[in-house]
């Protein structure tokens, strides 16, 4: 079971054209997709955090991690993954280098899964349930944008039972609440906009919106210590994660009280073990898990036999719009609001090749 080929490609798919053409903050969508090869002809795939960044994730995959890794025995995922660590820390411990790592790490369990004949969510213990609700997670738009209002409600109309927007304002924030109505709950992401003193002053003006959380409110995200004050003095839940490597980051984000509940990306943290490593210890500390996962490919499925096997994190996030091609030959199955987690061998999904032919982007 030897690997013969470590290889990550980046294919720029754009969203499938909406109803209003408004500004928003996602353009074209680069993503890498990694292949692992081994010479008894199997092949697994993976994702590596790409947005913003696909060049530089795909170039440590294939320029620094292959020679690591050629000629190795893709069984022994654990000590791969400790040696990629190990061999990549001068670069850096976070960011791409741990981007890339997770998605080859990635695509060694869909090969472990595919070999035992196995769903991942089978292999790694089996499953609490095989059908994981998501929640809408709208992209941003200018201020009080008529657009919030429709995707509120086309969501809501196809059975979303939780809601995120993306929105910097209150009364764009509103226009959500009047929307979903009392009883559904309502997430706002921030993506690192303020500090912590107007962080904690946007928290209160939104309060009577009844967040169930508010997502990365404060710059820079690992100010753990502004994220437990402005949690603290105002009462209101807050999110973190998406930006952390390493169940480390989660660590020292846990003891500093910063947030109710923790985040993880599949894609960034370092992959499936270090994601589960998160998990664990968001469960020992009594913390909630809510995974970050607005993903299209590999790194979608890998969160849903995550959730699966863990049952933790009452939803998955399911980005609001979708791509001009389908990335899978058979599409994950979303019906009113719900996934039926995939049971085919590994990640359970198998790339559609053909179809991405037209978007692959040189990595040089």
């Amino acid at each position: 079971m030897k690997i013969v080929d470590v290889k990550a490609r980046i294919f720029a798919v754009p969203p499938r054209r909406m109803e209003t053409e408004v500004p928003w903050v996602f353009g074209r969508l680069a993503q890498v997709f990694v292949e692992v090869t081994t010479d008894d002809g199997l092949v697994g795939i993976g994702e590596a955090y790409a947005y913003g960044v696909p060049k530089a994730s795909a170039a440590v995959v294939n320029e620094t991690l292959r020679p690591l890794l050629v000629g190795e025995d893709a069984r022994r995922i654990a000590q791969l993954t400790q040696r990629m660590f190990q061999k990549t820390h001068l670069f850096g411990r976070y960011g791409v280098t741990t981007f890339a790592i997770s998605g080859v790490e990635m695509a060694l369990w869909d090969l472990a899964g595919k070999r035992a004949g196995q769903p991942l969510y089978q292999l790694l213990g089996g499953a609490a349930g095989t059908r994981v609700p998501a929640y809408a997670s709208l992209v941003r738009y200018p201020e009080e944008h008529e657009q919030i209002r429709l995707d509120a409600e086309k969501a809501m109309a196809e059975g979303f039972t939780m809601l995120k927007v993306h929105q910097i304002t209150v009364p764009s924030v509103a226009m959500a609440r009047e929307v979903i109505g009392e009883d559904v709950p309502l997430t706002v992401d921030i993506n690192c906009e303020w500090s912590p003193f107007e962080a904690a002053r946007m928290a209160e003006a939104m309060h009577e919106y009844e967040l169930f959380w508010l997502e990365e409110p404060v710059w820079p995200p690992e100010d753990y210590l502004g994220l437990a004050q402005v949690q603290a003095s105002t009462g209101v839940p807050l999110s973190s994660g998406e930006n952390a490597c390493t169940a480390h980051q989660f660590k020292a984000m846990m003891d500093a009280g910063a947030v109710t509940y923790l985040q993880p990306s599949v894609t960034k943290v370092g992959g499936i073990a270090e994601w589960l490593n998160v998990a664990r210890l968001v469960q020992l500390n009594g913390f909630e898990l809510a995974p970050h996962s607005p993903y299209f490919g590999p790194g979608l499925a890998a969160t849903l036999h995550l959730i699966a096997h863990t049952g933790q994190g009452r939803w998955i996030e399911k980005i609001y719009f979708d791509l001009e091609v389908e990335l899978f030959k058979e599409p994950l199955q979303l019906a009113g609001g719900v996934y039926t987690v995939p049971d085919g061998p590994g990640l359970g999904v198998e790339l559609n090749w053909e179809a991405l032919a037209a978007f692959e982007v040189a990595d040089g």
